[in-house]
C-alpha cells in the first residue's frame, strides 16, 4: 500500500473517530441508544480504517496524529457545537497537541 493510500485511512479513521466521539457525548451515557449504537459502529470503522493504516505508517506516529488531531477536533466540536468552555490554560494545551501533532506527521517517518 502506499504511503499515501495508509495516510488516507488514517484521515478516515481520525474522521469516524470524531464523529462517533461526538455521538458518544449525545448518546447520553448511553441512555439513548440510536447515538450510542451510532458511535459503536463508526468506532468499529475508525479501528478498522486505522488497523489499515498500520500498514505502512510507524503504530506511534500513526497513534500519535489518530489521538492528536482527534484531540483538538473533538475540543473545538465542544466548544462550539456543545457550547462547552475551556480554561485558557487548556487551548494552550491543545495548542501544544496540534504542534507536536504537526511535527510528527512532517517526520516523514514511513515504512515502505
Amino acid at each position: 500500500m502506499p504511503s499515501l493510500t495508509a495516510w488516507l485511512f488514517l484521515l478516515v479513521a481520525i474522521l469516524l473517530e470524531v464523529a462517533a466521539t461526538s455521538l458518544l457525548n449525545a448518546s447520553d451515557g448511553f441512555r439513548r441508544p440510536g447515538p450510542a449504537l451510532g458511535a459503536l459502529a463508526l468506532y468499529a470503522g475508525a479501528f478498522f480504517s486505522l488497523a489499515r493504516s498500520l500498514r505502512v505508517l510507524p503504530l506511534g506516529l500513526a497513534y500519535a496524529v489518530w489521538c492528536g488531531v482527534g484531540i483538538v477536533c473533538i475540543a473545538l466540536i465542544g466548544a462550539f457545537i456543545y457550547r462547552q468552555h475551556l480554561s485558557p490554560g487548556a487551548w494552550a494545551g491543545i495548542g501544544l497537541i496540534f504542534l507536536g501533532t504537526l511535527v510528527a506527521s512532517l517526520s516523514g517517518a514511513v515504512r515502505e
